[in-house]
């Protein structure tokens, strides 16, 4: 048995179908009784043509029967065109001198019934030939050999239709190899070259229709689809091609993947719309099913009143067919589909539109099929009709007395017989080279030969395009793509939107969804995030994600993260980035420099006309007595005190800066150093006479001077060490005005003062304070004639309480605007405090009277 040397390494499977086909081979004389008188029979088995060469055929002219029957109700369009296209082509290529001359090719044509199982058993007749059995030893009755028919030897085969059937077929035929073409099956399980060998098809892998899908996916800006699939190696295999696929382009994330079981029980489809809502956002589904399933599905959606919700992506299963969508259009409105690229036979429909029962007896099945399409019976012997069924005349013509449209697949089988028919004509070139008909070298014909040259062949097929074969046996990936469209249109139907081979070319323009909406709507997970918010995923869902604002004084450094701009700056309003923070100061136009400065203004008016008044009653009685020196150095001092008002105000620069330090406690050092002066002087003066006649040291006008400028210098030394150590100069603070909205943030420019240093600049004069304020209460009993001590002790209690209020509040106050807010109404308290008053119509030491408190 030398041909079963090529069955490999499965001896196993191999034992296991020769042993049942041996079981088969002694029914074999039955079933070509069968097939030889196919109008008679009850079960037709095959269908026979002779030729010189044999080609098997295995289509799914009938459905797969009931519990217990293997075939069910005939199939017109999936079964009996496809079957007659075969037919078709054969005639064609017999007729054609040109293509294998001289040589005719038969067939054995086998029905599936769209059943795996039963397409095995089926399938072992076309191996019977390459099985040679020792029949030495059997005699007939009267001693004679008996006479065994050969069997014809199928050096390929067409088919099949279902991958599920073919992938059964396959494993057996490369056993024997012989080699396959299918016109139908598209799993990309049968891409596997190390285990269907021997399989190729004109059709397109599901994985080639996968990356389709993927791209139309990602065409309409989808990236969170759910996936269904019928159960089977064409739904399992198609959705698995896809995720596959869509794992590997990345960028899109499935919500749901679910299968539809073979045999769904009662409420099956209404879970699953249940299922499928629970990620309501994933509105594309991409459908990899079978009619039934399609159509169940769309009615449960529409039980769900889901009408317009789903947004389906079908495979070829789906493609432009109606019977899916019968009486759910509305639901089915939008949807996108895929068919591999066909266009009908024009010599195939008047092939097929001639057919009778006259011309086709070849067709076992045909009076069958006539009795289904013309909705008639044909009169048997012994057989009578029902009453209430119609007799069929034989004169009936199909497409005119009944409905007729080419089957999608009918293209891909011509080129399936045609490829086979190609291979032979070039094997036999090469093996006959000169010579007609088949010669020595090509009877038998070696089947691993034959599928180096299927593998070759390169032609234009049926339709015009090119049907060629990659290393694997794939067909190039050549689709339609559809969309059922109901609305705005005045023919509701499929309408073409674009094409893919190897990449997409998709009409945006030509789309339109439920209700006419030209909009593509969304399947997406989370929608993307608005200016300023960074997306923080979802783990594990790289599609799904939430979207945070960058808080603060952050901005959006990129999709994923905010970081913080830096401390001189602010985040746009958008926070897609950074932008200077505003410098402000004190202006003059605001209410708290235009009060101040009014006041100040006043401040020095009052001031200057006290001094004039001084100059002008400088020999008076009473000007003398009140110490004329002390009171023009205390004058001054109070000028300067007004006068640091502008300074305060002002645009900090150097100079501005370096004035603030001289004169912010300059003033106050010297109005201090006068007042110290004076309340010393009195004091010394009663405490020196209480113990003697002689009057103290010092106590002279110019002693008096000298001692004020002592005490005013060593502010001065201060204060010109300072600008040594550290010169002054401006800064811009973005600490103290930086809210946490970042729109309100401030740059405050001022001069480099810490409030140590102001503490510094300051802390003198209040010793010089505090020191005049002991004096003043030592003082407050002299006599009546000197009582102006009593004034200044009023005075310094004043202003005790106003450093006790300024000092905490000014350094408690966070704010630098506050700050200088704070030290113009202390300057204005400070200079309005309580002092004497001269009247100089009264010019009389004992009507000094108290100037009337007012607030700097």
């Amino acid at each position: 048995m030398p041909q079963l040397g090529r069955a490999g390494p499965r001896p196993c499977f191999r034992f296991f179908f020769l042993v049942h086909f041996f079981c088969i081979l002694l029914l074999a004389p039955a079933a070509g009784s069968r097939g030889s008188s196919a109008s008679l029979g009850t079960q037709p088995h095959s269908i026979k043509i002779e030729g010189d060469i044999t080609l098997g055929g295995l289509f799914p002219v009938h459905s797969r029967g009931p519990a217990g029957v293997p075939c069910g109700d005939i199939k017109k369009e999936k079964g009996i065109h496809r079957m007659e296209a075969m037919l078709y082509a054969l005639d064609q290529i017999n007729s054609d001198p040109d293509l294998l001359p001289n040589i005719t090719l038969g067939a054995r044509i086998l029905d599936t019934c769209s059943r795996d199982t039963y397409a095995l058993e089926q399938s072992l007749t076309f191996v019977q030939a390459l099985i040679q059995k020792d029949n030495s030893d059997v005699r007939c009755s009267n001693g004679e050999p008996p006479i065994i028919p050969k069997p014809e030897r199928v050096v390929g085969v067409i088919g099949a239709s279902a991958s599920s059937v073919s992938i059964m077929v396959a494993n057996v035929l490369r056993l024997f190899a012989v080699p396959q073409i299918s016109y139908a099956s598209t799993a990309p399980e049968l891409s596997d070259n190390t285990r269907y060998d021997f399989f190729s098809r004109v059709v397109p892998p599901d994985s080639f229709q996968a990356q389709a899908m993927v791209d139309i996916v990602k065409a309409m800006g989808w990236n969170y689809v759910s996936t269904l699939a019928s159960e089977g190696n064409y739904g399992e295999s198609g959705v698995d091609a896809f995720l596959q696929i869509s794992r590997e382009a990345g960028g899109l994330c499935i919500a749901q993947s679910i299968k539809i079981p073979r045999e769904p029980r009662p409420g099956e489809f209404d879970k699953i719309i249940k299922r499928l809502m629970e990620t309501s956002n994933a509105r594309g589904v991409i459908i990899f099913a079978n009619e039934d399933d399609i159509k169940r599905v769309l009615e449960a959606a529409k039980r769900a009143n889901l009408t317009g919700h789903f947004l389906f992506v079908g495979s070829d299963s789906w493609g432009s067919k109606i019977a899916p969508i019968l009486d759910q259009e509305d639901v089915a409105e939008g949807a996108v589909t895929i068919l591999p690229k066909r266009a009908s036979i024009e010599g195939f429909d008047q092939y097929f539109t001639s057919r009778s029962l006259e011309n086709n007896r070849r067709n076992i099945w045909f009076a069958e099929f006539w009795e289904d399409d013309f909705k008639c019976k044909l009169t048997r012997p012994g057989i009578k009709l029902d009453g209430g069924q119609r007799k069929c005349t034989g004169e009936e013509r199909i497409g005119r007395h009944s409905p007729y449209e080419q089957e999608g697949k009918v293209q891909f089988v011509i080129d399936a017989v045609y490829a086979m028919a190609h291979a032979l004509h070039s094997m036999h070139i090469d093996m006959c080279p000169g010579s007609t008909g088949i010669c020595d070298s090509m009877d038998p014909v070696e089947g691993k030969l034959l599928l180096k040259y299927i593998r070759a062949v390169n032609f234009n097929g049926s339709a015009g395009t090119g049907v060629m074969f990659n290393e694997d046996g794939d067909a190039p990936g050549r689709y339609d793509i559809f969309q059922y469209q109901l609305s705005n249109t005045t023919n509701p139907g499929y309408k073409n939107i674009g094409q893919w081979t190897n990449h997409l070319r998709l009409s945006a323009e030509d789309m339109q969804w439920s209700g006419g909406d030209k909009a593509v709507p969304d399947s997406v997970c989370s929608f993307p995030c608005e200016s300023g918010e960074r997306k923080r995923m979802v783990k594990g869902v790289p599609c799904c994600w939430h979207c945070e604002l960058c808080d603060g004084y952050q901005f959006l450094l990129d999709e994923f993260n905010c970081d913080t701009c830096p401390f001189d700056m602010r985040p746009t309003p958008n926070r897609t980035g950074c932008r200077p923070t505003p410098i402000i100061k004190l202006e003059w136009s605001s209410p708290w420099a235009i009060i101040p400065v009014f006041l100040a203004v006043l401040g020095i008016l009052a001031t200057t006309g006290v001094i004039v008044t001084f100059v002008r009653f400088n020999d008076t009685p009473i000007v003398r007595a009140y110490g004329r020196e002390l009171s023009y150095v205390l004058l001054t001092g109070i000028f300067l005190i007004y006068l640091i008002t502008f300074l305060m105000i002002a645009e900090p620069g150097a100079v501005v800066c370096a004035f603030r330090r001289l004169l912010l406690g300059l003033g106050m050092c010297i109005s201090y150093s006068a007042m110290l002066t004076k309340t010393n002087r009195i004091y010394r003066i009663f405490e020196q006479g209480k113990k003697s006649v002689t009057p103290p040291k010092f106590i002279s006008p110019t002693s008096q001077l000298i001692i004020t400028f002592i005490l005013i210098s060593v502010q001065l030394l201060s204060i010109f060490i300072w600008f040594g150590v550290v010169p002054p100069h401006t800064t811009i603070d973005f600490e103290e005005q930086r809210p946490p909205n970042p729109e309100l943030a401030r740059g405050i420019l001022k001069c480099d003062m810490s409030d140590l240093s102001l503490i510094g600049c300051l802390s003198y004069s209040m010793v010089l304070m505090v020191t005049c304020t002991v004096y003043a209460i030592k003082s407050r009993g002299v006599p009546e004639t000197f009582n102006e001590a009593k004034p200044i002790g009023f005075t310094m209690y004043t202003t005790c309480i106003i450093w006790l209020a300024f000092v905490p509040i000014f350094f408690g106050t966070a704010q630098s605007t506050e700050k200088v807010q704070n030290s113009l109404i202390w300057c204005f308290c400070r200079d309005y405090s309580p002092h004497d008053h001269l009247n100089s119509t009264k010019n009389k030491k004992s009507q000094l009277v108290n100037l009337a408190s007012s607030c700097y």
